[in-house]
């Protein structure tokens, strides 16, 4: 595989080999060599580099990391002047050789090789569903003295009250208001179809692309695959957005709540498990599942504020948790409901029969929020966790019947809290580390805290003259 590496490098002419990795946040890392220095020796050994300025991971006097390419990731990148291959690496401890217990594509890997070792199934296919925001312009700052944030779109409605430009053409959606009307309501569909096409370059199975509820924001979809792929997916699918949106003057984010009153953006997650070629979500219970699905919908609730902190990771993510605006914070699972944690899509095939969570946001780690999911489901297999009654009500207005369910954590301290009650289904197999966790909750707490001590504009508002 290397020597073909080596030959693919030369046949498309390459000047730069980018090697890239992925922190505990979810920010892809990179570091780039003339071709002239990748070699046999190197791919085959790995780059040394300084894991104590990656937060989360070595401290100062155990810095030294290694980055090992997988030379089956590579794709080349569409925004280099120069021609570049980025290759994906997982990152090892240089004195053990082994993979460290920190790198979340190699935690990914590893709940891979539990699955097939538990005998439960032989595949985990996940099908994300990440929504994002694409904005004309954005200032903000957290100063001691100045705490400030303000958006730009074409499509807000303040946009008509600004002078009359060659932009005062009026179609903006309302509020709620912008799935999915054709252009020139959807200012954006050009952008996103490059976008698409940019994601199919670089190896993606591209499927759709279209506008959804807020003014300014947008989803693009791509098939479905096993985990690690999945998280290399929506890592090359962020990348895209993100330069796209830059090389048109414009900003994307995956903040799932910029705006303050319309919907936010989530993560919809489709999941299925399969042994062989056999479809372990089939079969003859509620909406057509099988009692395997339903005992893995039944690990998912049982540990869902667990899983919080992971899939819903930052402190803007609870703003989107809220009722009223799609957002599912009420810990059930029905057919067709989309206003319950866990939502049975229709499906006429039984290779299409899956169940979509549809808590997670797109700032989840695109290893870890998978990788936490999938160690709950089996949970629930092995134990044989029923999820109990379907709810096929709309929880957002049927109340009385809301208020009996249980619900999602409303702030990332709420699922701290859980996370440090409830990690020990994600200790089996030793797929993630109780000092991992342990590191994970102290990072996070850190933001908790930071978010808690700096006063915000509403409070000057409604309490400066008080």
């Amino acid at each position: 595989m290397t020597k073909a590496f080596l030959k693919k490098l030369e046949t498309e002419q390459v000047r730069f080999v980018d090697f890239r990795f992925t922190d505990i946040q979810g920010i892809w890392h990179h570091m780039s060599f003339p071709v002239e220095a990748v070699d046999e020796k190197l791919l085959a050994e790995g780059i040394y580099f300084d894991g104590s300025s990656i937060q989360g991971w070595r401290h100062i006097h155990e810095s030294d990391m290694l980055m090992k390419p997988d030379l089956d990731s590579v794709h080349l990148d569409p925004f280099s002047v120069q021609t570049t291959m980025i290759v994906i690496c997982d990152i090892y401890d240089p004195k053990t050789q082994e993979p460290y217990n920190r790198d979340p594509r190699s935690i990914g890997k590893k709940v891979e090789a539990y699955l097939k070792k538990s005998g439960i199934a032989t595949k985990a296919y996940f099908g994300p569903e990440a929504e994002f925001f694409v904005f004309d312009g954005v200032r903000f700052g957290a100063e001691p003295t100045s705490t400030f944030f303000e958006l730009e779109s074409e499509e807000f409605q303040a946009e008509n009250r600004r002078e009359i430009t060659p932009s005062s053409h009026g179609h903006r959606p309302l509020a709620k208001g912008g799935y999915f009307p054709v252009a020139p309501l959807d200012s954006l569909n050009d952008i996103r179809a490059e976008m698409v096409t940019v994601m199919q370059r670089m190896g993606l199975d591209m499927e759709k692309h279209h506008h959804e509820v807020a003014p300014a924001q947008h989803e693009l979809g791509f098939k479905f695959a096993e985990l690690t792929q999945t998280g290399d997916n929506l890592q090359i699918y962020k990348y895209a957005v993100r330069n796209v949106a830059h090389s048109y003057g414009k900003t994307a984010t995956f903040m799932p709540k910029p705006i303050f009153g319309d919907n936010g953006s989530g993560m919809h997650v489709h999941q299925s498990l399969w042994k062989g070629d056999k479809p372990l979500f089939a079969g003859n219970d509620y909406s057509g599942l099988s009692e395997t699905a339903l005992y893995y919908i039944g690990g998912i609730l049982k540990h869902a504020k667990a899983i919080n902190a992971f899939t819903n990771p930052t402190t803007n993510s609870y703003k989107r948790l809220v009722p009223g605006y799609e957002a599912p914070v009420i810990l059930a699972y029905s057919a067709q409901n989309r206003s319950a944690a866990c939502r049975i899509p229709t499906a006429q095939d039984e290779k299409a029969k899956r169940i979509e969570i549809r808590f997670p946001d797109p700032l989840a780690n695109p290893y870890l929020g998978t990788a936490v999911m999938l160690m709950a489901g089996l949970d629930g297999i092995r134990n044989k966790i029923h999820p109990g009654k379907a709810s096929d009500h709309n929880l957002f207005e049927e109340h009385d019947i809301a208020a009996k369910l249980p619900h999602m954590c409303g702030s990332l301290r709420e699922a701290l809290d859980a996370l440090t009650l409830d990690y020990e289904f994600l200790l089996e197999g030793d797929v993630f580390t109780k000092d991992f966790i342990e590191d994970y909750l102290t990072m996070k707490w850190q933001e908790v805290k930071d978010y808690e001590r700096t006063p915000h504009p509403l409070e000057f508002l409604k309490y400066y003259s008080l």
